[in-house]
């Protein structure tokens, strides 16, 4: 272990000038993530106009999530263009006190939100973009201030329920503007869309191909949206992410020699979900295909898919979670099977679950199998992902795996590089340091590997080897100064840096 921090102290000593981009693409890697549904109240609330117990159930159930290696919750704060908060253009959600638009007491998000970073979790605001209604198509049901019942020219109306239309400007328009009201009021850890754009299978006009005009014009709606979606989050704040979870199978083959050899539901032409363009233009973060499907399957197997989605994000900069459906038996059954496959692909960083009530209630011994994998194989999934910090003007923070690291002299920002006193770090890291002041040199070692650095000398030395530094360690207040460098990522190791924070964030390997 103290070899595997020695060689992130190692690498710390050149230098680095941190971007956003960078910063994005590692943060949010191995997730152990749950989905949890409000819409017909299926995991939360249970109970209706009762805030103490609302709040109590989600605590409990976070609590119980938590203990079985989870650490993000995917809630579901949209469920039917209304809304689990305070919101100026949606109506309150009728889940929270039975009736829509009526005020329940309380903010449920910015509770959820709290009370999930206060865990070390992260919290991710799940929107369904366009459903309105679950069933039935009175508009007068709804809300006064339901903007489908102000704006019923932007409904449309299929299987006796109502959706907003997404060709229409006013449509996309308002979806961006709620994105945007959740991100600036609120401090979400992403956005997350689920896997409902078009009604499924919503007739073509009468002589219409699956690949014709009227088609690819609803696919281009779909991805104009995904696009504006993504700018606005990226406007609003680089540090959430923005991530989709498509219907397992974007196209069998047998429509597109490039789809996967399955032969089950396409998204692509059942709800005009393009998921390969949104990758391949990096407007989303992540992606998790719901694979719902068990190994072996004849129409969808399990590896079948996992193989073909990690092919599609490789290269991209686009992160790939697995979506398993865990309320189908033969997938809680096999939960630990499909884990490990996972593994057999580097792409997959992650897990999301669903549904909740069969995690929770352990089905098919599923949650036991996720705890033990989880603590098996940390270098899959992180365990306690560290609560963002907040910033403090004029102060640049480090951590280490979750932790505060204490500086008598603070890090500085010398010729646009990061410098951190290097004692302190490398305690932190369980690294024995010994400083020579006659040539003023310090000397880290660990077992049978050392480095040594020279005040003011661009070339350092790893076991007699030279590392050239771009910038010399420095003497401050007595304190030596170390330039940190990016790198953590060909060690299994995360080295993170969060702009709005102001903070380097170092998770070692064995939380990965």
């Amino acid at each position: 272990m103290k070899k595997i921090f020695f060689m992130i102290i190692i690498l710390i000593f050149s230098v680095v000038i941190f971007t956003p981009s960078v910063a994005a693409a590692a943060s949010h890697q191995n997730m152990q993530a749950a989905w949890m549904a409000t819409v017909y109240n299926i995991d939360f609330p249970s109970a209706k106009n009762d805030t103490a117990a609302q709040k109590k159930e989600y605590i409990e159930k976070l609590d119980k999530l938590k203990a079985t290696g989870i650490n993000t919750v995917v809630v579901q704060v949209r469920p039917k263009a209304d809304a689990l908060y305070k919101s100026g253009i949606n109506p309150w959600s009728d889940v929270l006190t039975g009736i829509q638009g009526k005020d329940p007491g309380y903010d449920p998000l910015a509770f959820m939100i709290e009370e999930t970073h206060k865990r070390g979790m992260s919290f991710h605001a799940w929107l369904n973009p366009y459903r309105i209604t679950t069933s039935g198509t009175d508009l007068n049901s709804l809300s006064e201030n339901h903007p489908a019942r102000m704006h019923p020219n932007w409904v449309i109306s299929f299987n006796n329920s109502l959706y907003y239309n997404p060709g229409l400007e006013q449509v996309k328009n308002h979806i961006v503007a709620t994105v945007e009201e959740i991100i600036s009021n609120y401090d979400v850890d992403a956005i997350h869309f689920d896997d409902y754009f078009y009604p499924s299978n919503y007739p073509l006009p009468q002589g219409e191909g699956k690949d014709g005009v009227a088609a690819c014009g609803r696919i281009q709606n779909i991805n104009d949206l995904v696009q504006r979606v993504s700018a606005a989050v990226r406007g609003a704040n680089k540090n959430v992410l923005f991530g989709i979870s498509p219907i397992g199978i974007w196209k069998n083959s047998s429509s597109d020699p490039t789809g996967s050899a399955t032969s089950g539901y396409e998204s692509y032409y059942a709800v005009c979900a393009d998921t390969r363009t949104w990758i391949k233009n990096g407007w989303i973060d992540y992606v998790v295909p719901q694979i719902y499907w068990e190994t072996g399957n004849k129409a969808a197997d399990y590896e079948t898919l996992v193989k073909w989605w990690s092919n599609e994000v490789k290269g991209t900069g686009v992160e790939l979670y697995v979506g398993h459906g865990l309320y189908k038996d033969v997938v809680a059954n096999e939960i630990d099977k499909q884990l490990n496959i996972n593994k057999e692909y580097s792409e997959v960083n992650g897990s999301f679950y669903y549904g909740m009530k069969n995690l929770l209630a352990n089905a098919g011994g599923c949650a036991e199998k996720i705890k033990l994998f989880n603590q098996s194989s940390p270098s899959r999934s992180s365990l306690n992902t560290p609560p963002r910090p907040q910033a403090q003007p004029g102060v640049i923070q480090v951590f280490i795996d979750g932790l505060p690291v204490a500086f008598d002299v603070q890090p500085v920002i010398i010729n646009d590089r990061t410098m951190v006193p290097f004692r302190a770090v490398a305690e932190a890291l369980d690294v024995k340091v010994t400083w020579y002041g006659p040539d003023r040199t310090v000397i880290a070692t660990d077992g049978d590997l050392s480095v040594r650095l020279q005040i003011g000398n661009k070339t350092a030395y790893r076991n007699e080897a030279p590392v050239i530094l771009e910038s010399p360690p420095v003497i401050i207040n007595d304190r030596t100064l170390i330039p940190l460098r990016f790198f953590g990522e060909a060690f299994s190791c995360k080295v993170e840096w969060d702009e709005v924070a102001r903070c380097v964030m170092i998770t070692s390997s064995l939380r990965l």
